[in-house]
């Protein structure tokens, strides 16, 4: 670990400095690399970094960079975070390989992340990211291994991803703002969802979100939205998913906001208002009959949900739209489906 903080000290006391990790295999207990720094700092992986086996209590990444503006993230090498057993046991922290806090200006491109603990990348209290063709694996089985999470942040990139993981390949949480996600593989996993929300006070609004030309292929939801019930006041709005292919997906369009992930809810009504949601040109098979899912809170139903050049099919045949406290629209001749059942 000293290597590894005394390259990154070197690095970020030198405008455009560098901290290369060069071809082998290296092994890297958890460790913060904290600015800020003396202008555009660089981190360049080439080789395999691999996390122990035994993470650090109640530490809730492994990699961190902490308060650095101008950094860039790159390389062909690969994040190990080694989680098999982890996933074996439960744990209240839930660890990210690769942590950005407080960062402002960042590149991340290349990367490879296997196996993580929990999120492969988590980006929190950021600004002006831009996340390009990284790779993020880990088994279908594998709990909460989330792809990328994005929380308290705006002006988010992400674009060329490949994502198979064992919970959603992306994660937004609340408070994340004008993010455009365009051309992300993504499968095994979860699909792409926004939330879930609602769970604690105080949760600031998601708005201005964009995903276009993403695949999903085998994922247990495709677009998802997700809000406790009960919860305190939140805000989701607009919202696009367009271009979006699916390949045997559960669930390909769903607004859920009854979301009760261990059914150990008091039971209620959500009060996260949703405002403005676009699926247009979503299309591909799904694994069931139910290819939409409106399911809106009773008190603070969904308003403008839209529905263009939608069509999707189970086994060959149409698919049937479920809506409940939701101003659902159609738009457009065609669709499967064409109506909420």
């Amino acid at each position: 670990m000293e290597y590894f903080l005394d390259e990154w000290k070197k690095a970020c006391a030198t405008d455009g400095g560098t901290l290369s990790v060069p071809k082998g295999n290296y092994e890297l207990s958890d460790i913060e690399f904290s600015g800020p720094c003396n202008g555009e700092t660089n981190f360049v992986l080439e080789g395999t970094i691999t996390a122990p086996e035994d993470p650090t209590p109640d530490i809730d990444h492994w990699i961190m960079f902490h308060q650095v503006d101008s950094l860039s993230i790159s390389g062909t090498g690969t994040l190990d975070g080694n989680g098999a057993s982890y996933w074996r046991t439960e744990h209240d922290t839930t660890i990210a390989t690769l942590k950005l806090e407080k960062v402002n200006k960042v590149n991340i491109r290349d990367i490879h992340s296997i196996n993580s603990k929990k999120f492969h990348f988590h980006i929190h209290n950021c600004n002006d990211v831009t996340i390009n063709n990284i790779h993020a694996t880990a088994p279908e089985s594998s709990p909460n291994t989330d792809g990328i999470h994005l929380s308290n942040s705006d002006n988010i990139r992400i674009t060329g991803a490949s994502i198979a993981t064992g919970d959603d390949c992306i994660s937004i949480g609340d408070g994340v703002t004008n993010t455009d996600i365009t051309g992300v593989n993504c499968g095994p996993g979860h699909g792409i969802s926004i939330g879930s929300l609602g769970k604690n006070q105080g949760e600031k609004e998601v708005r201005s979100i964009r995903v276009t030309n993403c695949n999903l292929k085998n994922t247990k939801n495709g677009l998802r939205i997700k809000t406790f019930a009960p919860s305190p006041p939140g805000l989701v709005s607009d919202i696009t998913f367009e271009g979006i292919i699916v390949d045997n997906v559960d669930n390909p369009i769903i607004i859920d906001q009854h979301y009760c992930p261990h059914k150990k809810c008091e039971g209620g009504e959500s009060s996260v208002l949703i405002n403005g949601v676009k699926f247009i040109d979503v299309r591909g098979s799904s694994s069931k009959e139910v290819g939409v899912k409106v399911d809106c809170s009773k008190s603070h139903p969904c308003k403008d949900i839209q529905l263009k050049g939608v069509s999707l099919t189970f086994e060959g045949k149409p698919t049937n739209a479920v809506c409940s406290s939701a101003d659902v629209q159609f738009l457009g001749d065609g669709q499967t489906p064409s109506s909420c059942s």
